[in-house]
């Protein structure tokens, strides 16, 4: 069998990763990895073929010439490479994760840091068992600090990325409702995100490693953090002593400006984003902090707000010719649901629309939690309510008391398909409206029709 020293050595006259034969890279390491659907190792060839130099397989009988490196499992010689080459690394990693907000904070601070030093950071979100361990063996020897995304949906999830990332710092965003299903409910998700706590407390011993960076603002991080004993903790928030950055909005039209101090020079600054939404406050707050944490100028921080702009269908604004769209469909829980409506309420705008779009993997909370969103949405100041899916379909349907009356009624769509029609026979004009659901529901056919 193949070693993860023989690999890392192949690694580093080839350091490319390929796992798809359609993208193969010129030269690179291809992994044959399992999906439910498929075995890679039945492509090893094709990817020789395309231009890999080399073929990691756990299938002996694709093995053809010394080109195919035989491993017990490709998926944990993947993980084992990404591990061994992270022990290579004296730099500080950000490791990251949360229910809400993941991407975009790592978007923000890659931002700021990138204004001092040569970062590399998560691309899109290839957060889980796969993506973190590729994005770790693209960290090189010219860059100064990492940030690694990692996303999970049960236990132990994060306290394995955590072994492979190994990461220094740590930031938890928010803890939500979020795959329910796979957690086992809201103390479920609280103790797998609670393992990258963990992680830190337990690197705290060694030089350099195991803060945490906290919004103190976050009564269940707060708690989180107490019940560790966290050593290094540093806070950000909007009104504690003892944060290192604090800050509040001062504009939400629909973008966002924000006053902040930096409590350490004890200078305060005013600053324009390209992000909607109230909620990601928190988040440009914890870019700061980071920012300050390691020595970076207030005047680099503020361009590295200023200049992110987001995408990906996060809190991204699309203009039309008669609409202003908040596109927020790349995913969805009943947590960023609410603040996603909240914000709306907020917005200073002339007619608001909101136009929501199923949750998923809510498991046996699913109808419950449907019907909580339908609710906060009746109570919030927008002048039409658009609900799309067949959980929300069934939920407005079963509500026993439902909080509407004729004049103030919402509309329900079974499908995406009956809302286009509907969107066609009655055309939104003239308002701002917030598009959000659950990726799976693929709200981004809407688009067009505004």
């Amino acid at each position: 069998m193949t070693t993860t020293e023989d690999i890392y050595k192949l690694f580093l006259q080839h350091p490319r990763i390929s796992t798809d034969t359609r993208k193969i890279l010129p030269g690179s390491l291809f992994f044959a990895l399992k999906g439910e659907k498929f075995d890679a190792n039945t492509f090893a060839q094709q990817a020789i073929e395309a231009g890999a130099a080399y073929a990691i397989i756990d299938n002996p009988a694709i093995k053809i010439d010394r080109r195919y490196l035989l491993v017990d499992n490709v998926l944990t010689a993947l993980q084992d490479l990404a591990r061994h080459h992270r022990r290579q690394l004296n730099i500080p990693v950000i490791g990251l994760t949360g229910t809400n907000g993941k991407t975009t904070t790592k978007e923000l601070i890659n931002s700021v840091l990138s204004q001092h030093y040569k970062t590399q950071a998560t691309q899109g979100n290839l957060n889980n068992h796969i993506g973190v361990p590729l994005t770790v063996l693209t960290v090189g020897k010219t860059h100064q600090i990492a940030v690694i995304e990692m996303g999970a949906n049960h236990q132990k999830e994060i306290e394995l990325l955590c072994t492979i990332a190994q990461p220094t710092h740590g930031l938890i965003t928010n803890v939500g409702k979020a795959h329910l299903e796979g957690f086992g409910g809201v103390e479920g998700v609280k103790k797998g995100k609670g393992e990258l706590y963990d992680f830190l407390k337990e690197s705290e011993s060694q030089e350099a490693r195991g803060v945490a960076f906290v919004n103190s603002d976050d009564a269940v991080l707060l708690e989180m953090e107490q019940q560790r004993g966290l050593q290094h903790t540093v806070f950000y928030g909007t009104g504690n002593a003892d944060n290192l950055v604090t800050g509040q909005l001062i504009e939400n039209s629909p973008l966002l400006a924000l006053e902040w101090e930096n409590n350490n020079s004890g200078q305060i600054y005013q600053v324009k984003t390209q992000l909607t939404g109230a909620y990601n406050l928190d988040n440009i707050l914890a870019a700061m902090c980071i920012g300050v944490y390691f020595g970076l100028s207030d005047d680099e921080i503020n361009k590295g707000v200023e200049s992110y702009q987001p995408k990906n269908n996060r809190s991204q604004i699309v203009q039309t010719a008669t609409n202003t769209l908040i596109c927020d469909y790349y995913n969805a829980n009943p947590s960023s649901m609410f603040v996603a409506i909240e914000n709306i309420g907020k917005i200073n705008a002339n007619r608001k629309v909101l136009i929501l779009g199923d949750m998923f993997e809510m498991g046996e909370e699913s109808a419950v939690e449907h019907k909580g969103v339908i609710k906060k949405a009746m109570e919030t100041s927008v002048e039409e309510r658009i609900f799309i899916g067949e959980d929300f379909f069934k939920a407005g349907s079963t509500m026993d008391d439902r909080p509407w009356t004729m004049d103030k009624k919402p509309t329900f769509y079974e499908t995406a398909e009956d809302a286009i029609e509907g969107l066609k026979a009655n055309p939104v004009k003239n308002s701002t409206i917030l598009i959000k659901g659950s990726r799976g529901m693929a709200l981004e056919r809407l688009v067009e029709l505004f």
